[in-house]
C-alpha cells in the first residue's frame, strides 16, 4: 500500500515513534527531495538506507502510475519535505491514481503547519479553510483575496517571508484593515514567533521585512459586515473567473447569508445580459 508518513517541519522531536519504525523498515520512499529525506534518515538516527525516488509537482502525473504498480507489490512511503504530503505538496496525484487504482492508502500523521498555525492563532477554530500560497502577482492575489471577502471562516495561507508585508497590505486593502491576523513564524523551530493583531497593525509589523517560513491566518468576515451590494461584487468576481452566475450566486449565498435568488437577479442585472 501507500504509507503518507508526517514529518516534522521544524522541531525533529517532533518525529513520532511510528515515523522512525517507517523510515528503519522501508524499502522504497517516494520523496519530495531525496536529499532532504537523506538528512532526515542521518538527523533521525536511522541506518536503513532504502530505495528513494523523487515525487514532485514536476514529475507526479508522469510518475504516478509507476508509483501505484510499485505499491500494489510493496508499501510505498511517501515523504514531503515537511508534514503532511498533499497537504499543499506532492502526493494528491498520487493518491488519486491509488484510489482508482484499488491501492490501498493510509497514513502516519504527525505535524501540520496549517493545523499548528490554527491552534496558536488565537482566532476562531470550530470552522475554517486552506487556501495554499497566494497568488505571487499582486493584482492576481487582491483578486484571490476580493473571491474571499465573504468568507467567514477562518483562513490559513501559506506565504513566503518576502511576500509577507505586500500580503499583509493587500488583505489590510481587500479584507478591511480591521481584520483579525495572526503571522505565524517558524513554528515548532528556535525562532518560533506569532504575531498577533489587526491587518494593519501587521502591515506596520512587517515593514521592516519577514524572515523565515510562515503561515497567514485570518479571521472570517461576519456575516453582518457583508454588505448585499459587496456580495454581488463578490458573485460578478467568481464569474469573472470562469464560474457559472448560477453556482456563483450559491456559493456567495453560503458564506454571506444573503439570498442566492436575490444574488442571481441582482448580478444579471449588472451584468446587462440574461445568459446563465
Amino acid at each position: 500500500m501507500i504509507i503518507l508518513a508526517a514529518t516534522p517541519i521544524g522541531n525533529l522531536g517532533d518525529a513520532s515513534r511510528r515515523l522512525i519504525e517507517a523510515l528503519e523498515n522501508a524499502t522504497v520512499i517516494a520523496a519530495e527531495d531525496t536529499r532532504t529525506t537523506q538528512r532526515l534518515l542521518a538527523a533521525l538516527g536511522v541506518v536503513n538506507r532504502p530505495r528513494l525516488i523523487a515525487l514532485h509537482d514536476h514529475n507526479e502525473k508522469q510518475r504516478a502510475g509507476e508509483l501505484v504498480a510499485l505499491a500494489a507489490s510493496e508499501d510505498l512511503l511517501v515523504l514531503s519535505d515537511a508534514g503532511m504530503p498533499t497537504v499543499s505538496d506532492p502526493g494528491y496525484g498520487l493518491v488519486a491514481a491509488a484510489a482508482a487504482a484499488g491501492v490501498g492508502v493510509t497514513v502516519i500523521p504527525g505535524p501540520s503547519a496549517v493545523l499548528s498555525a490554527l491552534a496558536v492563532s488565537g482566532l476562531p477554530t470550530d470552522r475554517f479553510t486552506f487556501e495554499g500560497f497566494l497568488p505571487r502577482k499582486p493584482g492576481d492575489r487582491r483578486g484571490a483575496l476580493r473571491a474571499l471577502q465573504g468568507e467567514r471562516r477562518t483562513m490559513v495561507f501559506f506565504e513566503s517571508p518576502a511576500r509577507t508585508p505586500a500580503s499583509l497590505a493587500d488583505i489590510a486593502s481587500v479584507l478591511g484593515s480591521d481584520r483579525r491576523v495572526a503571522v505565524c513564524r517558524e513554528l515548532t523551530k528556535l525562532h518560533e514567533e506569532v504575531a498577533r493583531g489587526t491587518a494593519a497593525e501587521l502591515v506596520e509589523w512587517a515593514s521592516a521585512g519577514v524572515r523565515g517560513e510562515v503561515v497567514l491566518v485570518v479571521e472570517g468576515a461576519p456575516a453582518a459586515e457583508v454588505a448585499f451590494p459587496d456580495a454581488v461584487a463578490q458573485v460578478l468576481e467568481q464569474v469573472r473567473t470562469g464560474v457559472r452566475l448560477k453556482d456563483a450566486a450559491a456559493e456567495v449565498s453560503a458564506h454571506t447569508g444573503h439570498s442566492s435568488r436575490e444574488l442571481y437577479q441582482a448580478s444579471l442585472a449588472q451584468r446587462g445580459t440574461l445568459s446563465p
